[in-house]
Parts: C-alpha cells; structure tokens; sequence
C-alpha cells in the first residue's frame, strides 16, 4: 500500500494511467499532481487552473491529462512534461465531468451550465454543444466505440448522445433523485448509474430499457464501474462503503 502525501486541500479525483505506472490527482488546491504508483514519489505537480480542479481523466495512451475546473475551464497537459498543451474554453459555469474519447483524439465536459460539449483534443477547436439536460450534469463518459456518449445528470435523467453529430438519441428515466455517476460497459451494450436515491440502475444503451436496479446502499452512490470483463459492478457510496455486484447472469 502507498499513501501518496503533497496535496494542500481536498482531492476531487484520482486516476490511474492505462499502463498503471502512474497515477493523477486533482485537488481543491487548484492543482493536479502526478505520482508513481510503485513508489508514492510525486513526479510532477500542474499548475495553471484559478480554482478546484473537479475532474481528471488520461487519455487512452497515457501521454496527456485532460482536467476540468470549477474555473470553467478545460485543460489539456503532457502527461510526462507536466507542459499545458490546450485551455479550453466555452462553457458558462463550473465544469464537473470530462473524458477522453477511445481513440483520444476528443474529450467530453459536463457542467454547472447543464450542457455537454465535445472538443478536439489536439486542436482545442470546440465541436458540439449537446443541450437537452435541466440540471447540471456530474458525470460524462463515451462509449467503448466512440460513437456515443452518455452523461448523468441532477435533473435524474442520463442521456445518450451521437458523439458526431450531437443528436440526443435517449433519454432514461427512473431514479428518484439526481444521478451522480455513469459508465458503459466494455462491450458497449449496458450503461450503469449512480444516484442519491441510494440506487445503482442497469441500462441496455441502445433501447434506454431499464434492466435492474440494485439496492443496498444507504447513501448516495457517488461511483460506479464495470470490471473488464462486464460481469462485475464496483460502486462507492457516502454510506462509506464500496459494493461489487454479480451481474453475469442478468439477461438483456
């Protein structure tokens, strides 16, 4: 076990690298600092955003970081050099969520102003804006293919989107309460979500049909993830417990 020590306030998010060599945290300091994973050493530390760095994300082949800010801002750095390469800028409020496409070559943001936006990542050039949430929106993430994106939001709604032309293909409804946290599964055909209603709910992602929900939780459910092989669920809640869920026997 390593306790990585050097953030000045509160951390937001963690992330490992693809190759789990390093890992990146973003902190309440407005900083992001990047530690090896083996020893704890603290590689680099970021500097550039002028408030909480909310969200962090590296992209598919762990050269650069992607950071979202509470700035309304985006950022994207080189992940060895610790250099900002992009600042990107666009969205009217704080900016909770960012991902980085499979193929790395575009980043998804969620924010306080209840819109998506989809960038280049190399050029910075803003390609979509995706409006269609009423609240804000925590959580964004793209599907294994690309080709879609699904974001949860504050409004108890997720939707799936056309990462190309920004098209809002679905709109899932049945929490109670806002959703906090999305993911699709690796093979691209399940969505879970995380929410205050204390749920997590499994979603086929192309019919929006509402598969199972899984109760246990006795708070918030902030985090969700699928195992790499989807037939597992991990999911952290403000009950300060984390869960894994058997979902290999459920049916389409």
């Amino acid at each position: 076990m390593q306790t990585l020590e050097g953030d000045t306030s509160y951390v937001h998010r963690v992330a490992f690298s693809p190759d789990g060599k390093r890992v990146v945290s973003g902190s309440r300091d407005k900083t992001l600092k990047i530690w090896d994973a083996v020893s704890g050493k603290e590689l680099q530390t970021l500097k550039g955003h002028s408030e909480n760095v909310r969200e962090v994300a590296f992209s598919p082949d762990g050269k650069r970081i992607v950071s979202g800010s509470y700035d309304k801002t985006l950022k994207i750095w080189d992940a060895v050099s610790g250099e900002e390469l992009q600042t990107l800028k666009g969205h009217g409020s704080l900016v909770f969520s960012v991902a980085f496409s499979p193929d790395g070559k575009r980043v998804v943001s969620g924010s306080w102003d209840e819109t998506l936006k989809i960038w280049d990542a190399v050029s910075g050039e803003e390609l979509q804006t995706l409006k269609g949430h009423s609240e804000y929106v925590p959580s964004v993430a793209f599907s294994p293919d690309g080709k879609r994106v699904v974001s949860g939001s504050v409004d108890k709604t997720l939707k799936i989107w056309d990462a190309v032309s920004g098209e809002e293909l679905q709109t899932l409804k049945g929490h109670s309460e806002a959703v906090r946290e999305v993911a699709f599964s690796p093979d691209g055909k399940r969505i879970v979500s995380g929410s205050r209603d204390k749920t997590l709910k499994i979603w086929d992602a192309v019919s929006g049909k509402e598969l199972q929900t899984l109760k246990g939780h006795s708070e918030h459910v902030d985090s969700v993830a699928f195992s790499p092989d989807g037939k597992r669920i991990v999911s952290g809640s403000y009950d300060l417990t984390v869960r894994i869920w058997d979902i290999s026997n459920l049916k389409p």
